[in-house]
């Protein structure tokens, strides 16, 4: 379900959900995967088509009967120290 989200980019900022430090959860339970997502801003205008992109990515790699539900969280709120190194390292942001 990780490398499947790897491949949902947010498209203001070029990078994918996982490195960018935007899924804040996975729960995968008998017939269901539930993962939770934040994004950058609170405001973000790329909400709706990151939650979208993110479903339909990780039910092309689920066997056919299971539920995804993604969820937009915004607890606890998201800050350039979620990012991976990689991120950082590609945005020129030290540790």
């Amino acid at each position: 379900v990780r490398e499947a989200l790897r491949t949902v980019v947010d498209p203001e900022v070029g990078m994918n959900v996982v490195d960018l430090g935007l899924v804040y959860r996975i729960d995968i339970t008998p017939g269901l995967v539930r993962i939770e997502l934040t994004m950058t801003s609170p405001a973000c205008p790329m909400g709706d088509l990151i939650i979208e992109t993110a479903d339909r990515a990780v039910r092309a790699v689920l066997s056919e009967g299971v539920a995804v539900e993604v969820v937009l969280v915004s607890e606890p709120p998201w800050t350039p120290d979620m990012m991976s190194e990689s991120a950082r390292q590609s945005f020129g942001w030290p540790r």
